[in-house]
């Protein structure tokens, strides 16, 4: 009996010592195979053609495996609109071998509408990176949806400026100043807030050659003033330059709104801002807007440029990012002389009506300071100031750019205003910043751009 027991006992160990080895042995059933650690595995999505395609998106997911036995990861992408609607969800998976590396190439199941869409990409439900693209952006169409007096508003505007004694006073900064060049800081009277009233004061540093001869002249416009006062303005110095150059601050912005200390010694004294937040001031009446003053700030400069006795008007320049790029447009557009390029970077003030949906700074504080306006009503008043109507009046040269994952000024209200110009496709460039925000495209040159054109 005790015989019997002890014959069973020793068949359940071997059973037992030969279940725990079932499929951990190698083919020759000796050695044991290490179980692969998931954990160890990596994966990114590398950018690829800039995140721009045509028709269907070509996402590459990059998986290494630093594991000694092959894996089987699952792979999944998520496609969403710009505005946030859900396209497709595809998925699939990847054999990876022991210690290798593999590319895996993913896409929709049908042809995307020209527009921006937002990719969220994942290995075995783990969001490895997410970022938006584009597909056949300038194929992209938004309307014009200019009011019928829209022409007749900004030339009433225009018509106001005029009558308008621009009183032209220059200040020489003496530390800032050369042989080459002098540097003035400039008073200008502008329109008013309104109908009626007080010409507003504008300033801006300009830049003179002394070599008596006649220089293109650029136009130089800021962004949006989020800097704190105490912020020095950066003023440009005199050396030497091939060109005649102007640095707006429009009214209640940098210049305008420093104290002494933070400008160059100039002697003006104290200088506030009266307007609060800019793009809120007078919002919803389009004869007090902030930004029908700050327009007719920008063609006053170039005005003023053109009563200098240095400044070649027939190769004129603009540049400038988000409100500058912005302001560059308007330049183009409403100026009394034609430019002969610009070039605005991530310009704010565009494609309003899809910016409802898409989203952005601007339609962020249009909403907070709409009041009782509808939806319909605010982007009527909204569309006197948009760049995708002011370009259609822009025939000059381009050079315009977008951050694909910039949420300030979103790709699409970029693309719109560019995708709206009249000026011939051979003097149309652009610039996509596949994984940049708000920020300058690696290697933005606007000046080697205008040199085409001098």
């Amino acid at each position: 009996m005790k015989y019997r027991l002890y014959i069973i006992s020793l068949l359940m160990f071997l059973c037992a010592c030969g279940c725990e080895n079932k499929g951990q042995n190698g083919p020759d059933g000796n050695e044991p195979v290490e179980q692969p650690d998931l954990s160890l595995v990596t994966a990114s999505v590398p950018v690829t053609n800039d995140w721009v395609w045509s028709g269907k998106p070509q996402i590459t997911i990059h998986i290494e495996n630093p594991n000694a036995g092959a894996v089987k990861m699952g792979v999944k992408i998520r496609i969403s609109t710009d505005s946030k609607k859900l396209v497709e969800e595809v998925a699939d998976s990847v054999d990876v071998a022991g210690n290798g590396k593999q590319d895996f190439t993913m896409s929709t199941t049908a042809e995307l509408e020209p527009g921006f869409y937002r990719a969220v990409c994942f290995v075995n439900d783990k969001n490895v990176r997410s970022f938006i693209f584009g597909i056949d952006p300038f194929q992209i169409v938004s309307l014009p949806d200019k009011q019928p007096d829209y022409d007749a508003f900004w030339q009433a505007a225009k018509d106001q400026l005029a009558a308008i004694d621009m009183n032209p006073r220059l200040i020489e900064l003496p530390n800032k100043s050369t042989g080459k060049r002098k540097v003035y800081l400039v008073e200008l009277n502008s329109v008013p807030d309104g109908l009626t009233g007080e010409p507003v004061v504008v300033r801006g540093y300009y830049c003179e050659p002394q070599d008596g001869q006649k220089h293109p002249v650029v136009m130089h416009f800021y962004g949006y003033d989020y800097q704190n006062v105490t912020t020095k303005v950066e003023c440009p110095n005199g050396n030497a330059s091939p060109y005649a150059e102007f640095y707006l601050s429009h009214r209640g912005q940098y210049i305008n709104n420093r104290p002494e200390s933070s400008r160059e010694p100039d002697g003006l004294g104290e200088l506030k801002n009266i307007y609060g937040d800019w793009f809120a001031y007078h919002f919803g009446d389009k004869d007090s807007y902030y930004y029908r003053g700050a327009f007719m700030d920008v063609v006053q400069a170039v005005r003023f440029m053109a009563t200098r006795e240095t400044s070649d008007m027939t190769h004129l320049f603009a540049e400038g990012s988000s409100q500058g790029g912005a302001l560059s447009y308007a330049a183009a557009a409403l100026s009394d002389y034609p430019f002969t390029a610009i070039a605005p970077n991530v310009a704010f003030l565009g494609d309003f009506a899809d910016a409802l949906t898409v989203g952005g700074m601007a339609m962020e504080i249009a909403k907070a300071n709409k009041g009782s306006m509808s939806n319909e009503e605010m982007l009527a008043f909204l569309s006197y100031f948009d760049t995708k109507n002011l370009a259609t009046r822009i025939s000059c040269a381009v050079m315009a750019s977008s951050g694909l994952q910039d949420g300030v000024c979103p790709p699409r209200t970029n693309v719109v205003p560019f995708n709206n110009l009249r000026t011939p496709e051979a003097d149309k460039q652009y610039v996509f910043g596949p994984e940049m925000g708000h920020d300058y495209p690696k290697g933005w040159n606007p000046m080697a751009f205008f040199k085409k054109y001098m």
